[in-house]
């Protein structure tokens, strides 16, 4: 009888410590502390890929070309069922040769398992709750429109912010979690436009990294690849940045 050969599924990958490789955090934070039953998941050749089927996003860690075609595998099982995907940099370029790709973002995924240094203003931060929702919700347009979560969304655990003498809300940040695990995401940390510099956002990114660890062990993050200021602080604070993502939408196989 001729011997056949799998490749491992995503769980092996992870028992084989893909997860502890340069590049492979999500699946050590984003897909391994818990793994449902029911998720479909694609592994081979040094990469991972496991579908949060409710946003249709793949998520893919690894080097970027078996990455690539993981991704590409799955649209083709999953025509219907693929929306987006985020994959080490480098996989839209690989992915854009077989299908349209579009909405393309570079990003790093940073983490830490330690305490940060204790920064200037970290005592001034205090916890908000829902009857603060409307205050934090326009205080967010206006100084960060573009927030990724916003108060009342899933998975947010703690909102914070700082106030000034006078009490208004001069800064504020979430602890939410990635969908896929749990796992907690500093999200929408934003400082008021005219008080940028003084050091408040470092406060309560300090301060919410810091809750985090002592109670989870870790803390992530998200980060937009050219944001520089951003990069200075969260590598003083002690993030490691060694997993640059890229996210994408595409069109299912045959589609223009």
């Amino acid at each position: 009888m001729q011997a056949t050969t799998l490749p491992p599924r995503t769980a092996d990958l992870f028992q084989q410590g893909l997860e502890q490789q340069a590049g492979a955090a999500l699946l050590r934070f984003g897909a391994a502390r818990r793994r449902p039953s029911g998720r479909i998941s694609w592994s081979g050749n040094g990469a991972a890929a496991w579908l949060d089927d409710a946003r249709g996003h793949l998520w893919s860690v690894g080097e970027a070309v078996p990455a690539a075609g993981l991704v590409l595998r799955a649209a083709h099982e999953l025509p219907d069922g693929i929306r987006e995907f985020t994959g080490p940099r480098g996989t839209d370029t690989l992915v854009g040769r077989h299908l349209a790709v579009s909405d393309v973002v570079e990003w790093v995924f940073r983490w830490t398992l330690e305490e940060p240094p204790l920064q200037r203003a970290e005592e001034r931060v205090i916890e908000l709750d829902e009857t603060h929702h409307e205050e934090l919700l326009a205080f967010l347009n206006e100084h960060s429109p573009a927030h990724s979560t916003g108060p009342g969304s899933a998975g947010v655990s703690l909102w914070t912010g700082i106030r000034a003498p006078d009490g208004r809300l001069v800064a504020c940040g979430a602890l939410s979690s990635l969908r896929d695990s749990g796992a907690p995401l500093m999200a929408s940390v934003a400082t008021d436009a005219r008080l940028r510099g003084q050091g408040l956002g470092a406060a309560l990114t300090s301060w919410l990294t810091r809750y985090a660890v002592r109670r989870h062990g870790f803390c992530t993050l998200w980060q937009l690849a050219d944001n520089s200021p951003a990069e200075r602080l969260y590598t003083r604070l002690g993030y490691r940045n060694e997993d640059p993502c890229v996210s994408a939408r595409m069109a299912a196989p045959g589609l223009p």
